[in-house]
């Protein structure tokens, strides 16, 4: 394997020292998988203090992200590393972090503390000799994802390496040992410590992968997705025959697999996802056919309430729940001219595209059928061409605006926002009315109804 140019520079100022450094983790596992690797982890004996004072001599940058635990990141001819000293780690009561770590004497003992045998290979810098005490190259060759050692161990230290067991299998087409599939659930009550944050990192990981409902199907087996997402995992079992040829869960995961396929954006990945999750408490038996009357609302809270407890940020919880709430539409010929400019107004010019990549992956994943390639096309080419012709779809695009009603004797305050809300209304009916003297007598016209009621 080629060793990368800086790679061999850091490890002759580490040798300077008489000090050893190796290459671990992930970019090992990507070079033996053919792979390019962008991110480097590095390994050695010496000393955090003593790796500061190696880079502090040739003017690099040292910031010590995780000294508690040995490791510094190190900023050098434009690349970001973290160096650890090799070490050994003892006593997980948060399950995620040691609440002891003492530095180890060689890396094979380094090594012997990882999650994964794959994630447990160094290369010996500069020549670049593989340490692989635990068969991880062989495990790379025949696709196996391996805890080193014993998984109940490995799971009871770190609750978060379930997880990126499954995440790690769909991302990299591996199939997990089976005892290590086996032992995840025993580690759930572990499992249940990891924070938020750290579980949403992974489950968008899954979600950006080629394939996520393999992953999302290995966390329902092994009981990860009742516990991080139990309104999915409700999901399984809701029937929906009439309408789908699969139960929730599954027309679910095929719709987040076709916008994976896809490479919509993310939140549009999620909003496939999660777009049917309130069909769970909606569902009712009607004449021997469930419904789901008005799921989008229910679901549209439910994202609402999953996404902020995995602390995902504002603007992409509220794009997610606006295209879960606005999925349903039904477009027909005879809608009017007026029906589809309220159709924009509901859905927002800057999510048009959205709307219609979210309804083709809701449409595929009613039977597994790629829709035609004409699906909304319709709806689409009137879209376009309403646009086109008129631009009032919004308070800012009336002709009038609340001062000029304040200054024909209507107060500020509700009235007058009920009066706006009219008056757009009207221009979406008729967008000829959209000027300054006829808007001016309709505000007039309610305001005076308004005031007499």
């Amino acid at each position: 394997m080629t060793i990368h140019p800086i790679l061999r520079e850091i490890a002759a100022l580490f040798k300077a020292q008489n000090r050893e450094l190796c290459l671990v983790g992930g970019a090992v596992r990507d070079m033996l998988r053919g792979k390019k690797s962008h991110d480097w982890d590095l390994a050695t004996n010496a000393p955090p203090g003593e790796v500061t004072e190696i880079f502090r001599k040739v003017q690099s940058k040292v910031i010590p992200t995780g000294i508690k635990h040995g490791t510094v990141t190190v900023l050098y001819r434009g690349r970001s590393m973290e160096i650890t000293t090799y070490r050994t780690e003892a006593e997980y009561t948060d399950g995620r972090r040691p609440n002891q770590v003492h530095y180890a004497a060689n890396i094979e003992e380094d090594l012997s503390r990882r999650d994964f045998t794959m994630n447990a290979i160094a290369l010996r810098l500069p020549q670049g000799e593989k340490v692989d005490p635990f068969g991880g190259e062989a495990d790379i060759k025949t696709g196996i994802i391996r805890c080193v050692g014993n998984p109940a161990e490995r799971f009871a230290e770190d609750g978060l390496r379930p997880l990126r067991a499954v995440r790690f299998a769909v991302q990299l087409s591996f199939n997990l040992e089976p005892e290590t599939l086996a032992a995840i659930p025993g580690a759930l009550e572990t499992s249940a410590k990891v924070s938020a944050e750290r579980v949403r990192d992974e489950i968008e990981k899954i979600i950006a992968s080629d394939k996520p409902s393999r992953a999302f199907v290995l966390m329902e087996q092994s009981g990860l997705l009742k516990l991080f997402l139990p309104e999915l995992a409700a999901c399984r079992g809701i029937e929906q025959k009439g309408f789908h040829r699969f139960d929730v869960l599954e027309h679910s995961l095929l719709a987040c697999d076709y916008a994976a396929k896809k490479q919509y954006s993310q939140d549009v990945q999620i909003a496939a996802l999660l777009h049917d999750i309130g069909k769970v408490p909606t569902r009712k038996l009607d004449g021997g056919i469930w419904t789901f009357y008005q799921h989008e609302i229910e679901s549209e809270k439910m994202t609402r309430n999953m996404l902020m407890r995995m602390r995902y940020p504002n603007v992409l919880v509220d794009s997610v729940c606006h295209l879960v709430k606005e999925h349903m539409f039904h477009y027909t010929d005879e809608w009017g001219d007026a029906a589809v400019r309220r159709f924009i107004v509901r859905v927002g010019e800057d999510n048009l595209t959205k709307i219609y990549q979210l309804r083709r992956a809701d449409a595929y994943a009613t039977a597994s059928v790629e829709p035609p390639p004409d699906f909304l096309l319709p709806l689409a080419r009137r879209v376009e061409k309403t646009l086109g012709e008129s631009r009032v779809f919004s308070l800012k695009d009336l002709a009038v605006s609340g001062k000029d009603l304040i200054a024909i004797g209507i107060k500020p305050g509700k009235t007058l926002g009920i009066i706006l809300d009219e008056l757009l209304e009207t221009v979406l009916d008729d967008p000829a009315q959209n000027t300054r003297e006829a808007l001016l007598k309709i505000a007039e016209k309610w305001g005076n109804k308004l005031v007499s009621s």
